[in-house]
């Protein structure tokens, strides 16, 4: 199982970093032991002491694909969630500064967090995606899957043309504007469309 992640896909969250707008998705991946489930604490490490949230949509593939097209993307995502992918901020200044990569800050143990997934239907899910996080009950964030620069079909259909995809790989699709530091005692929960599918406290 691999979780790709893809940066800058909101051109709000883009700006608060001072980063480029990018013309074609970005991507990096974490391993599956920076994986936090089930609710499951999120326990602050030493090594850091600027851990910042990113609340995202997350995509479960449901079967194998190499070389996708746009318009079959669609059939290999069955089921969504709310994810946050941590960054340890101050190492990914560091590395940065160094012009090294930033799995250290990214890709640390338990640096990803999955909320339980639902089915992706019409029935169950109505479009646009309506996302948020709040954290000891005031909102942090909040995003809509119109907004995201490049479409889950453009971005299986890109990272599809260089890594094979397979079934349960899990796709993280950007965060928007309003990222910002947790500290130990916080209590994060994340919800779609008003359905609450993440609560977890940080120690």
């Amino acid at each position: 199982m691999k979780i790709i992640c893809i940066g800058r896909n909101y051109s709000e969250h883009a700006r608060e970093l001072k980063n480029e707008v990018p013309t074609e998705p970005v991507f990096f991946m974490k391993p599956d032991t920076a994986l936090l489930k089930d609710n499951a604490p999120f326990y602050y490490p030493s090594f850091s002491n600027d851990i910042h949230y990113e609340a995202e949509l997350v995509y479960k593939i449901c079967k194998n694909g190499k070389s996708i097209l746009p318009q079959f993307a669609h059939k290999y995502y069955e089921e969504i969630t709310i994810g946050i992918d941590f960054t340890a901020r101050d190492i990914q200044e560091q590395c940065k500064k160094k012009g090294l990569p930033w799995e250290k800050a990214k890709s640390f143990d338990q640096s990803t967090v999955i909320g339980k997934f639902i089915p992706l239907s019409k029935e169950n899910v109505q479009h646009p995606l309506q996302f948020g996080l709040d954290i000891n009950g005031n909102m942090v964030q909040q995003g809509t899957s119109s907004d995201m620069i490049f479409s889950i079909d453009q971005i299986l259909a890109y990272v599809s043309q260089f890594i094979t995809l397979k079934t349960g790989d899990l796709i993280f699709t950007g965060t928007p504007a309003g990222v910002g530091p947790i500290k130990i005692g916080d209590k994060l929960t994340a919800s779609l469309n008003n359905q609450k599918l993440l609560e977890f406290d940080i120690k």
